[in-house]
């Protein structure tokens, strides 16, 4: 329903921030790498990627600095046992690179290391993710060139799943290759779905 909200940041605090968009105050519940980046931001307008979150008693709204950590969050509440303040503590504890890291070299101690993570659970995290971590945008260990290519991969599986292929399909293709062109700079979006279009 909201993809994201930008406007003036009226409030911050650690686990929560309010940005007023056209009069509205829209209260956000965010992870701690997120307070830091919006204490870190230039000037009052801020943007944040947003889930919600609809239940019986509440509906909440989540907000994330960049798109990489949103996607980390919804693929960590796909995972049996792990709610939504779970993985905002985990947001908290870990950076997305880390927490990637830590998935992709089946690291479980150190997924257990974050409150409230029993072993079980931190198995079943590792075990459920290792194969999507390609899918999700990364800063340090990639680089700047690494940002771009899988944030324009996230969209492009997006687009590919929206035209009726099955997500599962679109995954391996998109995690099959490093989507660069031939002189090295990165696929765009457009280049990344005909390819995939011709693949699948």
């Amino acid at each position: 329903m909201y993809e994201y909200i930008k406007g003036q940041l009226a409030s911050l605090e650690p686990t929560q921030a309010v940005i007023d968009c056209g009069g509205v105050g829209y209260l956000l519940e965010i992870s701690l790498n997120t307070y830091e980046a919006l204490r870190r931001a230039d000037g009052d307008m801020v943007k944040l990627y947003a889930h919600l979150v609809v239940r019986e008693d509440a509906h909440q709204l989540f907000g994330f600095s960049d798109m990489a950590e949103r996607e980390m969050f919804r693929l960590l509440i796909s995972i049996s046992g792990v709610g939504n303040q779970t993985a905002r503590v985990m947001l908290s504890s870990l950076t997305v690179d880390e927490l990637r890291v830590a998935i992709q070299q089946q690291d479980v101690k150190k997924v257990q290391r974050v409150k409230g993570i029993g072993a079980k659970t931190a198995q079943r995290i590792v075990l459920e993710l290792a194969d999507k971590m390609g899918l999700v945008g990364t800063h340090v260990v990639a680089g700047a060139q690494g940002v771009q290519v899988n944030q324009a991969r996230d969209e492009a599986m997006t687009a590919l799943t929206m035209l009726g292929f099955a997500k599962p399909a679109v995954e391996k293709l998109l995690m099959s290759s490093d989507w660069k062109n031939a002189d090295g700079t990165p696929m765009t979006v457009e280049e990344i779905i005909k390819e995939g279009l011709q693949r699948l």
